[in-house]
């Protein structure tokens, strides 16, 4: 399930289970690309964050490029991984969550 975030809380968005952020621009092409995977990852919890619209979020996250994922287990970040990531990466990394 894609969640685009708007006012909520990131912090209660991920508080219990494994969630997969994504922080992105809509300029950025492979943004665009890791898109298109997550889309196809419907069993996992993915929570999508505009960097141009949620600059403090992403500056508090330390987001320094896009696209960057970070993976949340029961809210802690337990990973970090920025650039394009294919379906098949992305699945070997939630399987050693």
């Amino acid at each position: 399930m894609i969640k685009y975030l708007e006012k909520e809380n990131l912090t209660d968005l991920v508080k219990e289970g494994i969630h997969i952020v994504d922080f992105y621009a809509d300029w950025c092409g492979p943004c665009k690309m890791l898109g298109s995977v997550l889309e196809n990852m419907e069993e996992v919890n993915i929570i999508k964050i505009n960097t141009d619209t949620h600059q403090e979020l992403a500056s508090e996250y330390g987001i320094m490029s896009i696209p960057t994922l970070i993976f949340f287990k029961d809210g802690k970040e337990i990973r970090k991984e920025i650039g394009f990531k294919d379906e098949e990466q992305l699945r070997n990394i939630l399987e050693t969550l």
